[in-house]
């Protein structure tokens, strides 16, 4: 865990500068009410909205960091919450729970292997007043990656997530092995599931490859709308066909009080039901309405 190291050393002229977006009310709050969970060493640091750390107590690495870096750390949420309203819907998704919490939201960031340049992401909720008495209660909303130095995603990120789904199920896998009671006997759910991610990745990647990198509305015909929104509705597919498949299993521990694992699962069932929201608010829901518009015009 470097994400102190990385981001002392970040250069703020190498974020790009994103003047001129904006946030509605529900960003808006949930970046005033913003936490951070850093890596210094071996640690995980809870720094509060104003950069004050909760816990546990820092060490001088850490206070010098929150000295020199204030600009960097606003900077930075600026840029995580830019991402969050064009690149996901992890919260309006989510917003029930997020207001419930007084628009709390605490990000936990990996820094992973590039020099300080991309992250992985989970968000959590939690209520502020509760959350070093019942910090284990806080509430898992979802994943998200970014590129500090490129705001534009290909492909609108998708590779990324649906590689982050495979590599999720192994350590979904690995984790079976160490808290259930008897894992042979979810054997066929392993396979069933197992062949799901694999089928969704292959068929996925070959489809995306397929497609233009960025799109611009303005410089696409009509019928090819219709024909790339279809082709991101087939990936959609496999997404809800493996959700179906994660959900009965979901079900089933919880049946029998698998109460040690199915956490795992629920969060892996949690980031594919995000997916599909992305699906059908951001990216089909999105063609939709240009097609429609192109069709009326």
């Amino acid at each position: 865990m470097n994400e102190v190291e990385e981001l002392s050393k970040l250069d703020l002229t190498k974020i790009p500068s994103l003047e001129g977006k904006f946030f509605d009310d529900l960003h808006q709050k949930t970046l005033k009410n913003f936490y951070f969970e850093l890596g210094e060493g071996s640690i995980l640091f809870l720094f509060s909205p104003s950069y004050s750390v909760i816990s546990p107590t820092p060490n001088e690495t850490v206070n010098e960091f929150i000295r020199k870096k204030e600009e960097v750390l606003n900077r930075f949420k600026e840029y995580i919450m830019y991402n969050l309203s064009e690149y996901s819907v992890l919260l309006d998704v989510n917003n029930y729970f997020v207001e419930q919490n007084s628009f709390m939201i605490l990000a936990r960031l990996r820094e992973r292997d590039s020099g300080g340049r991309l992250y992985e992401i989970k968000f959590y909720t939690h209520s502020p007043h509760e959350l070093i008495t019942h910090y284990k209660d806080k509430i898992y909303i979802g994943r998200d990656f970014i590129d500090l130095f490129n705001f534009k995603r290909k492909h609108y990120g998708l590779k990324e997530s649906i590689r982050s789904l495979k590599d999720q199920y192994d350590i979904v896998m690995d984790r079976a092995e160490e808290k259930l009671k008897k894992p042979l006997r979810y054997k066929s759910f392993f396979q069933e599931i197992k062949e799901s991610v694999n089928e969704l990745y292959e068929e996925s990647m070959s489809i995306i490859q397929s497609l233009p990198k960025e799109i611009e509305f303005a410089n696409i015909s009509c019928q090819d709308m219709v024909e790339i929104n279809a082709q991101y509705r087939t990936i959609n597919h496999y997404v809800i066909e493996l959700n179906d498949e994660v959900a009965e299993f979901d079900n089933l521990l919880r049946f029998r009080n698998e109460n040690d694992f199915v956490r795992y699962v629920t969060k892996y069932k949690k980031d594919l039901s995000n997916m599909i929201s992305f699906f059908n608010i951001k990216i089909n829901g999105c063609f939709s309405e240009k097609i429609q518009n192109c069709k009326n015009s």
